[in-house]
C-alpha cells in the first residue's frame, strides 16, 4: 500500500490493524508480551503499511520527561546571545536535551509571555538571559519546580545558580590599556542602563577605576539609546573638547554599543587609533576587520553557554546544593583602535 504524505496518527494504525489504540500504544512501548503474535504482527504490519513515526514529544512526556531546556535571550540580535546559545546547545545536545528559544527582542512586556509559552512545551529547566523587569514571572517559573539557572543578568529575589563574565576585572583590562598606551581621557559608552545587573556593574567599575586612577586621568559615562545617533555624536564631540588635544579613548560596553560608536566616528570623520582610541566588551568576528582593528576584551561566551547548560542539566538530575556564582575573565585583545 502507498504511503500517505498526511502524517499518521495512532488512531489511522489502530483502525487500519482492527484494534484499539490502547493495544497500539503496547506495542509502541514494547509490552508485546501482553499481545498475541497475532495481534502484534497485525499491529506491526499497519505500523509499516502507513509509515506511522511515533512523535518523540509524546512519548517523553508520557514517561514524565521531555528532555527540553527552555533558553530567553533578551536579544538574538546581540552577537553575545548567539555565542552563548551555541554553547549552551551544544552542551545539551551532547547530554541529550534540545533547546527551545524563546527572543524578548528587549522587549521586557514579553517575559511573562515567553516563560509561560516554553513552559507549555513542559520544558525541564530555564537557561535565562532576559531583561530582568519581570521578576515575579521569573519567581512563578522558579516555584514551579523547575530548575533555573541566569547568565549575564542577576534577578532581585532569585536565589540560582548564576554565570557571567567577571565584569569588574573586564572594565579593568579595558582601563589599564588605554592607560598604558597614555589615553588620560576616557568616556565609558554604555546602552540604558536600567536595572540590567551587568550594565550596572560595569558602569560602577568604571566610576571606581577612574576614581582611584592618577588625578590626571578623567572619565564620564553615557548611556547611548539605540535611535539616538545624534547624542552619541555629540558625546564624542565633548570628549575630545575635553581631551584639550590629545587623543581619548571610548570603553564600550557591548558589541552593540561598538558598532554604534564606529558608526559615530565615521560620521565625524575621525580614524580610529589617531583622533580617538576605542576598546569593547564583546570580541565579535568581525572586530579585526573594521578600519585598524577593534581592540576588545573577549568574553569566553562558549565556555559560558556550556557552563549553564551543564549547572541546570546538575539541577534538573536532581541536585540540592545552595545557589552557585560562577565568573569567568575576559581576554584581552589588543588592536589598532587603540594603538596611537
Amino acid at each position: 500500500m502507498k504511503k500517505s504524505t498526511v502524517r499518521s496518527t495512532i488512531a489511522d494504525v489502530a483502525r487500519h490493524a482492527g484494534v484499539s489504540k490502547a493495544t497500539v500504544s503496547r506495542f509502541l512501548n514494547h509490552r508485546e508480551t501482553l499481545l498475541s503474535p497475532q495481534i502484534a504482527a497485525r499491529v506491526e504490519a499497519a505500523v509499516t503499511e502507513l509509515g506511522y513515526v511515533p512523535s518523540p514529544m509524546a512519548q517523553a512526556l508520557k514517561r514524565g520527561r521531555s528532555r527540553l531546556v527552555g533558553l530567553v535571550v533578551a536579544d538574538i540580535a546581540n552577537p553575545y546571545s548567539v555565542a552563548v546559545l551555541r554553547g549552551a546547545e551544544h552542551a545539551c545536545r551532547q547530554a541529550g536535551y534540545l533547546v527551545m528559544l524563546f527572543n524578548l527582542g528587549n522587549e521586557s512586556e514579553r517575559e511573562s509571555a515567553g516563560l509561560r509559552a516554553l513552559s507549555s512545551y513542559k520544558v525541564e529547566g530555564f537557561i535565562l538571559n532576559t531583561m530582568g523587569h519581570d521578576a515575579g514571572a521569573l519567581l512563578e517559573t522558579a516555584t514551579q519546580g523547575r530548575p533555573v539557572v541566569l547568565v549575564d543578568r542577576l534577578h532581585r529575589g532569585l536565589d540560582v545558580d548564576f554565570i557571567s563574565l567577571d565584569n569588574q576585572q573586564a572594565i579593568q583590562q579595558c582601563i589599564e590599556h588605554v592607560l598604558a598606551l597614555g589615553y588620560r581621557d576616557l568616556l565609558l559608552v554604555t546602552e540604558p542602563l536600567g536595572i540590567v545587573s551587568s550594565r550596572l556593574e560595569r558602569a560602577r567599575a568604571f566610576e571606581a577605576f577612574v576614581a582611584s586612577s592618577e588625578s590626571s586621568v578623567s572619565g564620564q559615562c553615557f548611556e547611548s539609546a539605540i535611535d539616538d545617533d545624534a547624542g552619541l555624536v555629540e558625546a564624542l564631540k565633548a570628549l575630545r573638547l575635553r581631551a584639550a588635544g590629545r587623543p581619548p579613548a571610548v570603553v564600550s560596553a557591548n558589541a552593540v554599543i561598538t558598532l554604534q560608536v564606529v558608526a559615530a566616528v565615521a560620521q565625524l570623520g575621525w580614524q580610529l587609533g589617531k583622533d580617538i582610541g576605542l576598546i569593547g566588551i564583546d570580541d565579535t568576528p568581525w572586530a579585526p576587520y573594521i578600519g585598524p582593528g577593534i581592540s576588545a576584551v573577549a568574553q569566553p561566551t562558549d565556555q559560558l553557554g556550556h557552563l549553564a547548560a551543564r549547572c541546570l542539566l546538575q539541577r534538573i538530575g536532581g541536585l540540592d546544593t545552595p545557589a552557585r556564582n560562577l565568573l569567568l575573565p575576559g581576554s584581552l585583545k589588543p588592536r589598532g583602535s587603540t594603538i596611537p
